[in-house]
């Protein structure tokens, strides 16, 4: 059974379903019950509830015949019944045995056909059962069962569209019983799809299509009306008339979308003549405009559905004619020339190779020949208004070479099993087209074998060009192609950008290029002069030359200079000029570096080397707008690392200098005029979206810039203002403008506009200055972020080199600047790319230069500079960066091996040595001059713990002593004397948290002897000693958290002392503690007060017990009681209040029954903590909270036996209640008073004590009285409920009248 027929069931109609026997597995009685519980349940008012009983039905064995009639059914709602008769019907089928017994079929379906007329209730659930029961009947049962019963719903099929799908489910399912002969009987025609079912036909489409717009599907009885057209031989009178005249004609969302899902749907089915008629037809193009008006985001969009249908197709279908058809289908439905189908659609994947080759010849022909009559051209209705008559063909023909051109170069992007040839194919076009011209037809260029019918202009060219580079881009990062073995040894290398044979792409296209330069049928769109064409053939040679290099040297430098070398090549041919300068730099580079200039010495120091040069051409590629250029250029840069030398390394780090941006003869404008001329290409290529973005954050900046400008221009434009008013007597005093004629007016009028025209010049070419400086700013930050780049490649890869030292300092000075800047989006991304470098690249790098013996003493100035610019810096967050530098440097200098050091390491016992195998190293210092280093960083411990304000944090020397442990010996005096000598308490806590950490290192037992351990052991808990001392009352935050620190620290020193049993005196600390634990000492902080007993522990003090707290006397009882006084009614309070108190002022008092007082009698001196403060509500305050419990309560309380013995059980408990907290005693109450309660409330209904009758009184007759009434409306409540609920536990949530019966 499928899901989709729903869920329900529970029988309406009579009629019997029979009894098998009830086997052996159940008695037939209890199949019976069984049977009758499941049946009954089928019309359950939970509508979760009747798909689990249909379901138990359904596997119930024997459950052939059965009666699904409920007795209840007259008492039932009818949708409740109805559910349950279908549910009934639904567990028959599902259970298999409907089929077998033709009887229970039968009535199955008369019972169905009964449900049908239900359609408030069960919808179209009962239509779609009986399809999908005549889908699984044989033919023969059809013919012979139901065939009868069904008439009347197959004759009225044009009424409905439930009746409609059932009949087109007996055509295909029941060919031989729904004959021509047989349908013609039914409703009069031998065929459903006719020209006279055709309007009954449309009808009942577009309601189809309305029931199911929220599904976003297509109806089913769509499809399967599909189907049968196909079959009946009259698909295009149903599409013609059906679908095009009837189904559009209706301008419906819901109808429209229900013709396009049709139109996706028919693709599979449909043959090749049939597709081309559907593909240019009234519904493609209506779905064009559809695709076309709907590019607001918040509109329904179904081209993402469409391509899903149109990728189903090509996915499955084998037949290439009919791929080939499809996809040229879509690619001519046009808007103004430009294809619907979006360029970069992906369903090309699924294409054969044959019928891919022949769709990309289709698109070069329509490139070359664009023929509009074979589009289906369409114009929305706000381009027709706009239409201008002039040039619309070209137009067209323009937007569809664009369309084009991007669909052959995504091609190739495209995964999918593509050929070389077919790649080379797509990139020679697009390469012949952006550059080049054919003179006439020749057979020797296959791009020239045909001339276009249209000439391509200017624009045109430089469009193609555009594309061409972008799919140059794709070429470089192409994975290797082909099945040969060695082009599978190339794709697990991970080599992108060549062929099988292992020739770049690239290569290939500047052959193709020197082949059509070489050609007289073919001319360039822009012609080499001869130093051009010369340059052009001396990079060919360079070409050549590192090609035979390539075996015999580096063949990844090889590799990376003749993608450089043929890339710029390739831009001879659109900016000649530029590349030119760069083009010769870039030639001698290469021969310099790949001849034997590279292995001697420079005897000249003035020249540059060939490293320099290739640095600033390098410099100056990464300006271009390329990714590919840039991404070339950075892996040259890679390659030429090693070689790199001080003076190209500095070229740039002057990029990233701050304070040289205004200089203009830095590394950033290495080509005057070319550097420009490219910064302004890359402007006009990313000012839209530079634009966009920093907006919004100088807005402001530029109105008040404005404002201040316009201040200081006032006074000179209020003078010339001045001026031209006395020039033109305006300003005459009493002399009124009487004497001023027409024409002197006039005159006065042209000079003073004149005057503002000329001031708004100025104004607006301050603001374009002004804009132009952003811009500018925003290019330069920019190109520091790419040159960024340059930087961490250096770093990578070049980690052992001398020149890293160098790059320190312009880093934290980028950072530093970066840090007090502007803090926009783009400033935010440099420092944070620059930060990561410096932190990951740099500081934390595994490799680091071996051979430092010639700088040590540089690189000693250069920590020692390090830490005081740490230390002298305001901003922790740069000192920490400068400090983290200084820690690197350390490392280096402590991991080097001098030359010329004299001193060996010291042996390590043989415990030590197997304890932690690298402490070998520990004692090593390598170049590092210690005693110089632990002045340095002495200082600066010693400023961070003296100085008020200083840049410094703990974090800085934490992680100081943890990676040097050989700096922990030198400094920890220094720590030690700070427990007293720190500036403030913090500095002194920071001192106690610094000594804990170096403490807790076991390096440091290496470094110290035994005697030295056990000193230091007892400096700092003499030092600790002094510091408690100091200690007075604790009131503020600061000298807590150091009494804090000073107990943690000094747990652990008595700690070690204890368990390694050292020679400490611990008398005069053991005074300090024991002075310490008076009320100004700890006070009544519960963390200080723990730590003090830990540490007193290990002076074998023990924490006493506290003692139960005391309850307050009776007399103190009157303060609150004021509080309280009004909280309870004067009717709920005891008399014997008093009395209990004096009794016993902790436990509950006693009422005059013997039993336990409520929590409201107890004395308002006598509550409990948590009582007070609202965490356990006494009954006083709940006594109404759960009035109207419904049924689902929880009864908290038991029978009157459990209530007995839980009296006994809280009588017992009282005797050891000195022995337990008051909240336990306060539970033991709460539990005493439920258990007793409980047979009070029996009472009421038998014999009541004389005492509580007089004190209930009439009350009880009233409340009895309104119980009686509740209980009739379905709601128990208990007379005395109101007065007994205060006296249970506040989670009973049971009316009590509940727990009497159950009691």
């Amino acid at each position: 059974m499928n899901t989709k027929c729903g869920a329900p069931a529970a029988p309406l109609g009579s009629g019997s379903l029979g009894t098998a026997g009830a086997g052996s597995l159940f008695q037939e009685d209890e199949l019976k019950y069984t049977l009758r519980r499941l049946v009954d349940g089928l019309g359950a008012t939970r509508e979760a509830a009747r798909p689990g009983f249909s379901l138990a039905l359904a596997q119930c064995p024997g459950t052939d015949k059965r009666k699904t009639q409920s007795g209840k059914s007259e008492k039932e709602i009818v949708r409740n019944a109805a559910f349950g008769n279908f549910f009934g019907i639904m567990a028959l089928f599902q259970s298999g045995r409907l089929v077998k017994d033709r009887k229970a079929l039968l009535e199955s379906i008369q019972l169905l056909q009964q449900l049908a007329h239900h359609q408030a209730h069960l919808r179209d659930l009962p239509h779609k059962t009986l399809i999908d029961i005549m889908s699984e009947v044989p033919e023969t049962v059809f013919e012979e069962v139901l065939f009868d019963v069904l008439q009347s719903d197959l004759a009225s099929a044009f009424t409905s569209p439930e009746s409609l799908h059932l009949l087109l489910v007996g055509i295909q399912k029941f060919p031989g019983v729904l004959k021509p002969k047989n349908l013609k009987k039914l409703f009069g025609s031998p065929t459903v799809v006719n020209e006279e079912n055709i309007p009954r036909l449309v009808e009942l489409l577009q309601s189809a299509a309305k029931s199911e717009k929220k599904d976003k599907k297509l109806p089913s009885v769509v499809f399967d009306l599909l189907q049968v057209s196909l079959k009946e031989d009259a698909f295009k009178l149903f599409w013609k008339e059906g679908v095009e005249n009837g189904l559009l004609k209706e301008k419906s969302g819901p109808v429209s979308y229900m013709c396009y899902r049709l139109l996706g749907s028919a693709l599979p089915l449909l043959s090749k003549d049939q597709l081309q008629m559907v593909l240019k037809g009234k519904v493609m193009q209506h779905y064009g405009e559809h695709v076309v008006t709907t590019q607001l985001p918040d509109r329904f969009k179904f081209a993402p559905e469409m391509e899903g249908y149109v990728d189903e197709f090509l996915n499955r279908c084998d037949d290439l004619e009919r791929q080939l058809t499809v996809m040229i289908g879509f690619s001519t439905l046009t808007n103004q020339g430009y294809p619907v189908l979006s360029s970069s659609s992906r369903v090309v994947r699924h294409l054969q190779p044959v019928a891919l080759q022949k769709y990309v010849d289709w698109l070069k022909h329509m490139f070359l020949r664009p023929d509009l009559d074979c589009c289906l051209d369409f114009s929305s209705n706000r381009q027709k208004q706009n239409q201008e008559k002039v040039d619309i063909e070209q137009r067209k023909i323009a937007r569809l070479r664009k369309w084009i051109i991007q669909r052959l170069a995504n091609i190739i992007e495209c995964s999918g099993k593509k050929e070389e040839s077919l790649v080379m194919d797509i990139s020679r076009f697009c390469f012949f087209h952006s550059f080049f011209e054919a003179k006439k037809k020749t057979s020797q260029i296959s791009e020239a074998n045909v001339l276009p019918s249209e000439p391509l202009d200017e624009q045109a060219h430089s469009m193609t060009e555009n594309y061409f580079f972008g799919l140059l881009q794709t070429l470089n990062t192409l994975t290797v192609l082909g099945d040969t073995a060695k082009a599978s040894a190339l794709r697990e290398k991970h080599i992108h950008g060549v062929t099988a044979d292992g020739k770049l792409w690239i290569l290939l296209l500047v052959e193709y290029a020197n082949k059509l330069l070489s050609s007289e049928h073919v001319k360039a769109v822009k012609p080499f002069t001869k130093g051009q064409r010369d340059a052009w053939e001396r990079t060919l040679q360079s070409v050549k030359n590192l090609q035979k290099k390539e075996n015999k040297s580096d063949s990844a430098k090889v590799v990376a200079f003749q993608q450089l070398l043929l890339l710029m090549a390739i831009h001879l041919f659109k900016n000649q000029s530029e590349t030119m300068d760069v083009l010769s730099d870039l030639l001698n580079c290469v021969e310099r570096a790949f001849g034997k200039e590279s292995k001697k010495k420079k005897t000249d120091d003035t020249e540059p080397g060939w490293v320099e040069v290739m640095v600033e051409i390098l410099l100056s590629l990464l300006t271009q707008p390329s990714l590919l250029i840039r991404r070339i250029s950075k892996s040259v840069f890679v390659r030429i690392c090693p070689n790199l030398t001080k003076r190209g390394l500095q070229l740039i780090l002057d990029v990233l200098d701050p304070y040289q941006e205004q200089n203009e003869e830095s590394a950033v404008v290495v080509m005057e005029e070319s550097g420009k001329k490219m910064k302004s290409a890359q402007d006009m290529d990313e000012e839209g979206s530079e634009d966009s973005s920093d907006e919004g954050d100088t807005e402001e900046e530029n109105d008040s810039g404005d404002e201040e400008k316009n201040e200081e221009v006032d006074d000179d434009f209020r003078s010339q203002l001045m001026n031209v008013l006395q020039a033109g007597n305006a300003l005459g005093g009493d002399e009124s403008d009487e004497e001023l004629d027409d024409e002197a007016m006039m005159a006065l009028d042209r000079n003073i506009s004149a005057l503002f025209a000329e001031q708004q010049k100025r104004i607006q070419a301050k603001k374009d200055e002004k804009d132009k400086m952003r811009k500018e700013k925003i290019l330069r930050r920019d190109f520091k972020i790419k040159v960024l780049d340059l930087i961490e490649a250096f770093l990578i890869k070049q980690s052992e080199n001398p020149l890293v030292f160098d790059i320190i300092e312009p880093l934290l000075r980028v950072i530093e600047q970066c840090m007090s800047s502007d803090s926009d989006k783009q400033e935010v991304d440099f420092l944070q790319k620059t930060a990561s470098i410096f932190r990951n690249s740099l500081c934390r790098t595994k490799q680091y230069c071996k051979r430092v013996d010639a700088l040590k003493e540089d690189l000693h100035d250069f920590v020692e500079r390090l830490v005081k610019k740490a230390c002298k810096h305001t901003n922790s967050s740069v000192a920490l960066y400068y400090f983290s530098a200084s820690l690197y440097l350390l490392r280096v200098l402590k991991g080097n091996t001098s030359d010329k050091s004299s001193t060996v390491p010291s042996p390590l016992p043989e415990e030590q040595s197997n304890t932690i195998p690298q402490a070998c190293q520990l004692f090593s210092t390598g170049c590092l001059d210690m005693e110089r280093v632990t002045v340095i960083y002495q200082q600066a411990l010693t400023q961070f713990l003296t100085k008020r304000k200083s840049a410094l944090t703990s974090s800085m020397f934490q992680d100081l002593f943890k990676r040097f442990p050989i700096m922990c010996k030198p400094l920890v005096d220094t720590l030690i004397k700070s427990i007293t000598a720190g500036a403030r308490q913090h500095q002194q806590v920071q001192a106690c948290l610094l000594l804990q950490k170096v403490l807790l290192l076991r390096e440091l037992k290496f470094f110290v002897t035994e005697e030295e351990w056990e000193e230091l052991i007892r400096e700092s808990i003499s030092q600790v000693t002094v510091s408690l001392k100091m200690v007075g009352k604790l009131i503020m935050k600061a000298e807590k958290e150091k009494v804090a620190k000073s107990l943690e620290l000094l747990n652990f020193l008595l700690k070690t002392v204890t368990e390694q049993k050292l020679r400490v005196k611990l008398t005069e600390l053991e005074k300090v503690l024991v002075a310490l634990n008076q009320p100004e000492g700890t006070g009544n902080s519960a963390r200080l007060d723990s730590l003090y007993w830990n540490v007193m522990r290990w002076l074998n003090y023990t924490k006493p017990k506290k003692e139960k707290m005391a309850n307050k006397p009776v007399q103190e009882a009157e303060p609150l009681k004021r509080k309280k006084k009004g909280f309870l009614p004067e009717t709920k309070k005891r008399k014997n209040r008093k009395k209990g108190i004096q009794e016993n002022g902790v436990a509950p008092v006693a009422n005059e029954d013997g039993e336990p007082a409520a929590p409201e009698e107890q004395p308002l001196g006598t509550e409990t903590p948590k009582q007070k403060k609202g965490l356990v509500p006494s009954g006083s305050k709940h006594k109404n909270r759960n009035r109207g419990v419904g049924e689902n309560a929880v009864a908290m309380v038991g029978s009157g036996e459990e209530a007995a013995n839980g009296g006994d059980a809280v009588a017992d408990k009282k005797k050891k209640k000195k022995k337990k907290k008051n909240m336990n005693r306060k539970r033991k109450g709460d539990a005493g008073n439920e258990a007793e309660q409980v047979p009070a409330a029996k009472k009421t209904k038998g014999s009541v004590s004389q005492e509580t009758q007089q004190k209930q009184g009439k009350a009880n007759q009233q409340k009895q009285g309104k119980a009686n009434q509740q209980k009739q409306a379905g709601f128990l409540w208990h007379p005395r409920e109101a007065e007994l609920r205060s006296t249970l536990p506040w989670r009973t949530q049971q009316p009590l009248s509940d727990l009497d019966e159950e009691g």
